[in-house]
């Protein structure tokens, strides 16, 4: 169990990171759960977690919400980064604004809540950064590019803040989800096809959208909780990896992305993706 250990989860109001604030629960944390919408966080108050009322591009609630739990614990033992959404969409006709926008969610806001953790964590001389990234960190789609540029610098600033953090006894770990069933997908496709119509991609979009939806299928997806249940172990761990592949497929994908030349990647990604 991890008696007295503090735990901070971003993105908490639905899916993976709901689960995960249950599971930290189970296993003794005091949860902090983070969103902008505390009224779908009643569940998880109702199961001993606090809320937070948190933005990611608002710089100052997430100032506050750091400062209130070590106000309030005095220490800050774990930070899952699990925010962040996916907009899709051709290079070429997604608005400069909204690709700034999912970098500020998915990207630097992680950083932020990373700059206003770390403090606390050295000063105690231990602590745990679980980022949540995907296996869109590692592979990449036609039509995904802002996403899949974000989910890389996830990776790349979790491997330089690995290195950085570990003389001061901070652990960084990165989580990578296969297709997991939360509305992260309808999201995406939606957005695909809004961004696309009408557009030279149009009909690349639809193909693409058919193959994003028929992975995230109950067939085929995995469910949010057993990416919880992954985090909560690797928060409660006293020895972990760097990275955590999870779900089904995932393993599978990124191996397939650092054993073939990137020719043969593009001709079998084409050939899914355009059908």
């Amino acid at each position: 169990m991890a008696q007295d250990k503090v735990a901070l989860v971003t993105g908490a109001s639905s899916g993976i990171g709901e689960h995960t604030c249950r599971e930290l629960v189970l296993r003794g944390f005091t949860v902090y759960a983070a969103a902008r919408r505390l009224e779908r966080m009643r569940q998880l108050e109702e199961r001993g977690v606090r809320v937070l009322g948190m933005d990611l591009t608002d710089d100052a609630s997430m100032v506050g919400g750091v400062g209130r739990i070590l106000s309030e614990q005095g220490r800050l033992d774990v930070l899952v980064n699990n925010a962040g959404y996916a907009s899709y969409g051709s290079v070429e006709d997604v608005p400069l604004d909204d690709a700034r926008q999912q970098f500020e969610v998915n990207v630097f806001g992680m950083g932020r809540l990373t700059q206003l953790a770390t403090p606390a964590m050295r000063a105690q001389g231990s602590g745990r950064i679980i980022n949540v990234s995907s296996i869109g960190g590692v592979f990449y789609e036609p039509l995904g590019g802002w996403y899949h540029a974000a989910k890389f610098a996830v990776e790349g600033l979790s491997d330089c803040l690995r290195v950085e953090l570990k003389p001061y006894g901070i652990d960084v770990v990165i989580i990578e989800p296969g297709p997991i069933l939360t509305e992260w997908s309808s999201i995406a496709v939606n957005s695909l096809l809004e961004s696309s119509e009408g557009t030279a991609y149009e009909q690349q979009a639809e193909s693409v959208a058919r193959t994003v939806s028929a992975a995230y299928s109950e067939r085929t997806g995995t469910p949010p909780e057993v990416v919880g249940r992954r985090i909560a172990r690797v928060a409660a761990a006293r020895r972990t990896r760097s990275r955590y592949p999870v779900g089904r497929g995932a393993r599978t994908i990124i191996s397939a992305r650092r054993l073939l030349p990137d020719r043969v990647f593009d001709a079998l990604i084409s050939r899914i993706y355009q059908r």
